[in-house]
């Protein structure tokens, strides 16, 4: 029997991080542990093609999650979408994060890049850029948010999105490291019910935001007046 690869799995969390708060560090915390993960890395978004374009510029929001993750040597920030003119598209940037990982490891380690998002991201998968191909170059990685329910009841989902949780769910981190892409695995994690929008409002309306995010990354915000007065 052939021997089985057990591949090293490499977190990325993506997101706008406007701005990065203890919801998304706990969640990257968690998840480190629970998938055993070799180090994981945020992506904060540059132009998002589903959302609203992020308030704060890019290299600002790179600059706060610097801040954030200070100290944590399992923690680090990927800014190519910051550097991209014009939409960015995850599949895009997943693509070159694992040609990049091949170009690195042609022979020797294997790797296995764990696309982190959340149950309400998850749900409107199928109008993401080439969606289907990202089982072509990661897992997912299943989170529940404060405000949406796991996966737990697959009759609930969009058809299309039912039948790749039938083909593609994986139960176990083991399952993960034996194949390079292509599972989807849910997870519970805390949910701390911190949102980047309740900050900014917060801010805006001149009240206090001490506590739901590093203690840096207020004073940055601070510094650079940033959300003040947004609605």
């Amino acid at each position: 029997m052939a021997e089985v690869t057990a591949y090293s799995l490499i977190g990325i969390y993506g997101g706008t991080f406007d701005p990065v708060h203890y919801g998304h560090l706990r969640i990257a915390e968690e998840l480190t542990g629970i998938l055993r993960l070799s180090h994981l890395f945020f992506l904060p978004a540059g132009q998002p093609r589903l959302r609203d374009t992020p308030i704060v510029p890019g290299a600002h929001r790179v600059a706060m999650l610097h801040e954030a993750i200070r100290g944590n040597a399992m923690f680090s920030v990927d800014d190519r979408e910051i550097k991209r003119s014009g939409e960015t598209y995850s599949v895009e940037s997943l693509q070159e994060i694992r040609q990049e990982y091949q170009a690195k490891y042609k022979a020797g380690k294997h790797i296995a890049l764990c696309f982190i998002i959340g149950a309400d991201a998850f749900i409107r998968l199928p109008h993401w850029h080439r969606w289907r191909e990202l089982f072509e170059l990661c897992h997912l990685i299943i989170v529940n948010r404060p405000g949406s329910a796991l996966l737990n009841n697959l009759s609930d989902l969009p058809d299309e999105l039912k039948a790749a949780c039938q083909t593609h769910q994986a139960v176990t981190v083991e399952e993960l490291k034996n194949l390079p892409c292509g599972h989807i695995f849910t997870t519970p994690t805390t949910l701390l019910d911190i949102s980047s929008t309740k900050i900014r409002s917060l801010i805006a309306s001149g009240k206090s935001a001490r506590y739901l995010l590093p203690e840096a990354v207020l004073d940055y915000i601070d510094k650079h007046n940033f959300y003040a007065g947004e609605k």
